[in-house]
């Protein structure tokens, strides 16, 4: 990894509570949120704006945006981030204080019509609406492909159909673009290569990454994606999540184990690691279950 500044994205409040069967009380999510962005992360992201009978574990996520927005006092500099599926959802994130959207369109058919109800084609047509929509409203904006690596259903997704997507997006003035492995199905060269092939298509593009550890390769796969050019990195606190809309699902990328590995490669020493893994501790205990993280567990190495 080079010296670039790494940008940590939490989202074990939307992708990882949404993969458990207990819907977590608003005020417990409130207070690993608050402890979370005093650590010195940079984004976190609060919810989806998703049906509640669909995933009735983010049925709060209007209501933790209003609070947030009205009553609680975070440190300078720390974005909110909500998932949106489509139009009605940026609607309500509009009129709740979402900062940034995140969206995006699933590579893979049968992915997408269990994700979404949409055939890739649909798909792409209305987030790229969405997000133009969003962009109006003056608010920052980050595009996905989903199950980029690979599908648990498909097996392998041709990448000339990611990059179709993503120049698509390139098409319509969206830079700011992640690759998410959803089926944690990603190996450390073919991330190197898809990054690679994304920031040739266009130098200026803002690169994120989204890795699962379904298979163990999540945090390899982060350090390829960072050679690539990535430099925004999507991770749960204690290794939280998983798609419920695919064929095996694994956390996501640790944020604790994530933060450690950078640290002791000599970047980001201004994030608060103790304060990271004291949230993944509390989280273990909230469900009374050991987590898939390691830093939290053995403590981390000194520097």
């Amino acid at each position: 990894m080079s010296g670039t500044r790494l940008q940590i994205h939490e989202v074990g409040l939307r992708d990882g509570l949404q993969m458990e069967h207990e819907t977590v009380p608003t005020e417990i999510k409130l207070r690993w949120l608050t402890a979370l962005a005093t650590t010195g992360i940079d984004i976190i992201q609060v919810g989806s704006f998703v049906h509640p009978t669909r995933v009735p574990q983010m049925a709060d996520t209007d209501a933790m945006f209003r609070q947030l927005t009205a009553s609680v006092q975070l440190p300078a500099g720390v974005i909110l981030s909500g998932l949106v599926l489509n139009e009605k959802g940026l609607e309500r994130g509009l009129a709740c204080g979402v900062q940034m959207f995140c969206m995006g369109v699933s590579a893979s058919e049968t992915h997408s019509t269990k994700n979404t109800g949409m055939t890739i084609a649909d798909a792409t047509e209305r987030i790229i609406a969405t997000a133009r929509q969003a962009l109006n409203a003056k608010c920052t904006v980050q595009v996905s492909v989903q199950s980029a690596f690979g599908c648990g259903f498909e097996g392998p997704v041709p990448e000339e159909r990611v990059l179709g997507i993503v120049r698509r997006y390139l098409d319509a003035g969206l830079t700011n673009i992640s690759l998410a492995d959803t089926a944690g199905h990603a190996a450390p060269d073919a991330v190197e290569r898809m990054f690679t092939a994304v920031r040739a298509l266009d130098a200026s593009v803002e690169l994120a990454c989204h890795f699962h550890n379904t298979y163990g390769m999540a945090l390899a796969n982060c350090v390829a994606a960072h050679r690539a050019g990535v430099t925004s990195f999507e991770s749960s606190v204690a290794g939280l999540g998983g798609c419920p809309f695919t064929k095996v699902a694994g956390g996501n990328a640790c944020t604790e184990d994530l933060v450690h590995m950078v640290q002791r490669m000599g970047m980001r020493a201004d994030i608060r690691l103790e304060g990271i893994i004291a949230v993944a501790q509390e989280v273990a205990g909230h469900f009374h279950r050991e987590m898939s993280g390691m830093v939290y567990r053995t403590g981390s190495i000194a520097r």
